[in-house]
């Protein structure tokens, strides 16, 4: 057992990195290993400092008297009382003289570097416990961000009282006050850019099963996405009527995969065409922000035109039903390959690139996850590229083929009532996307999750090929609704596209412009951070109002499918997994980004997801 001076849950005076100054902490862990303690500042804040960065609170209260002891009235009294002996002393007295100037001007350094040393403590704290007592639970929307401002100056009026004592007090050579005074700019520069965003390390705590959970996902996957296509195809879809396994080799066609690359390399020179405004992402951990250019709907657009210059041509468009497996082995190996380039470019990348979430140093896991946050090639950055493009639009491209193929299988003039919502309804959820492209640069995909198997699979191919499963399952399994049971799944889709559009725009405005007077009726928790929580609107109905809405489209989507089989609610099944497990990684991360500011707002907005009862 290794020798430890803190105890977990003692507080204690820690230092803050790369400053001077000393905040009160509590001790929460020790690493064995690392020999770091983790500690908790006031506002949450959770950092991992040695131990000769934190002291006992007794050594600053005893620091602090001292320096109070001992005025500058009482010692510039005892320097005139000096300067009043008389000149024509005997040799002795001048030698007493001098040496009571050297303990005064000792006593003063110590007593400038006590001052120095015992005034930030007060700074830091009393702005943050009247904030705690203002906002206890009961925010005021007139309260926004200009609140850091009047923080701030708070701060900085003390540390210029710290200046005005060193200047008058200071018995220094000119070379140490030329050493001081950087020493105060550097300590003043520190408290204008607070808080300051840590450096990622290394991933402590790993998701999805650690190194086993994602060794055994980069598998199975794959084997769920062959499944459910192979289950479409049969004329029983049950779950108890296993497929039989096709022969690999009908799974791969060369010209298919050209296909599927021409299209990939397609969507990437209309993301590349200089169209659209170019926007800021949020800031990097570095305090850099990346440029992206906002044009995915432009690029639909480009798309439709295109498609419908092949149907003009008599191209046919169901030859995509035909080669469906092909298609999605096809995009499975790119994704695979993508991926391994992926991880290789990562491991040259500055440690300040790589994703908090996947720096693990387990080969499985950071492959998994992705090593890199933002993998760019000159300005073209891969994983926002492939968020919303390949896979999106070819998922409207696919919905359409299936339209195509069940008028030409089943000889339709026109397609059937199911098809046209469920095409409809996705079409619908596809432009709102790409129209509002600018709202998933705060996604947790692009500001925390790396780049690697995880996102490339998904993006390529989960999104296009599981996605499209209503439409693929209609193809093989006709289903007939009456128009009073599609006008009620219409307004279903209405419902929650309503609620996610509306929450997803709430949010978004209020990251921009928190002082839009439009926003004024919304009442929200700050945070230590700058930022504020909502707690009124769609945000203080339920912590994730947009997963709501979310869930809500995709029941809407299979619907139309009937209740003849639960395929077609494979989507809606997963959708609702899937997002129970983001809100959980979504909490974690806020509790420790927000702290105290997090807890309050949990109390006042008590249901994560579904109203009454989750």
């Amino acid at each position: 057992m290794p020798n430890r001076k803190f105890a977990d849950g003692e507080v204690v005076m820690g230092r803050w990195p790369g400053s001077v100054l000393y905040y009160e902490v509590q001790v929460t862990s020790y690493d064995d290993v690392a020999h770091l303690y983790t500690v908790k500042y006031k506002d949450g804040t959770e950092l991992a400092l040695k131990e000769s960065d934190i002291r006992s609170q007794s050594s600053f209260k005893h620091r602090k008297s001292q320096s109070s002891s001992s005025s500058p009235s009482r010692r510039s009294s005892s320097r005139s009382r000096s300067r009043s002996r008389s000149p024509g002393r005997p040799a002795r007295g001048r030698r007493r003289s001098a040496s009571q100037s050297r303990e005064q001007k000792d006593d003063k350094k110590k007593t400038i570097q006590e001052t120095s040393l015992a005034l930030p403590v007060f700074v830091l704290f009393k702005p943050s416990e009247n904030n705690t007592k203002r906002y206890n639970g009961e925010p005021e929307s007139t309260e926004k961000n200009d609140t850091s401002c009047i923080i701030l100056e708070q701060k900085l009026k003390p540390d210029l009282e710290v200046k005005r004592v060193l200047e008058q007090y200071s018995l220094r050579p000119r070379k140490d006050e030329k050493k001081k005074e950087e020493i105060y700019s550097e300590k003043k520069t520190f408290m204008a850019v607070k808080p300051i965003e840590k450096v990622p390390t290394k991933t402590k705590e790993m998701e999805f099963g650690g190194r086993i959970g994602t060794f055994l996902l980069i598998f199975f996957l794959p084997a769920t996405v062959f499944y459910l296509l192979l289950m479409c195809k049969q004329d029983d879809p049950s779950l108890l009527n296993f497929p039989p396994l096709p022969a690999l080799e009908s799974l791969w066609e060369w010209r298919v995969f050209g296909v599927y690359v021409l299209w990939f390399f397609l969507q990437a020179v209309f993301h590349l065409l200089p169209i659209g405004k170019v926007v800021e992402g949020l800031p990097l951990s570095n305090g850099r922000r990346l440029q992206y250019r906002i044009n995915g709907f432009y690029a639909f657009l480009l798309t439709a035109a295109a498609i419908a210059a092949l149907l003009y041509f008599q191209f046919e468009l169901h030859y995509l039903y035909d080669h469906f497996m092909q298609f999605a082995a096809s995009a499975a190996a790119f994704s695979l390959a993508l991926s391994i380039y992926l991880y290789v470019r990562s491991l040259k990348a500055p440690e300040e690139e790589l994703a908090p979430g996947g720096n693990s140093g387990y080969f499985i896991y950071d492959f998994f996850t992705g090593h890199e946050l933002n993998p760019r090639i000159g300005s073209f950055d891969l994983k926002y590229f492939c968020e919303l493009r390949p896979g999106l639009i070819g998922w409207v491209v696919i919905n359409l083929a299936m339209l195509l193929a069940e008028m030409k299988i089943h000889n339709l003039s026109v397609p059937s009532l199911s098809m046209i919502l469920v095409n409809s309804f996705q079409l619908l959820y596809v432009v709102d996307a790409l129209w509002n492209e600018e709202a998933v640069l705060t996604t947790m995909d692009i500001i925390h999750d790396g780049f690697g198997f995880m996102l490339a699979f998904g993006d390529l191919v989960w999104v296009p090929f599981v996605y499209s499963l209503q439409a693929f399952y209609l193809v093989g399994h006709p289903t007939t609704i009456t128009w009073p049971a599609a006008a009620a799944i219409t307004v279903l889709n209405c419902l929650g596209y309503y609620i996610f559009r509306s929450a997803n725009s709430q949010k978004n405005n209020f990251r921009r412009n928190p002082a839009d007077p439009k926003l004024a009726n919304l009442k929200f928790i700050p945070t230590a951070t700058g930022k504020g929580l909502l707690v009124t609107g769609w945000w203080g109905f339920v912590r994730h109002p947009n997963y709501l809405g979310d869930i809500i489209m995709a029941l809407a989507w299979s619907l139309p499918c009937g209740f003849n089989h639960i395929l077609p609610y494979f989507y809606v099944i997963y959708f609702i997994c899937l997002l129970v497990h983001r809100e959980a990684r979504d909490e974690h991360q806020c509790k420790q980004k927000y702290g105290l500011a997090w807890e309050r707002y949990c109390q006042r907005v008590p249901y994560r997801i579904f109203p009454y009862i989750y």
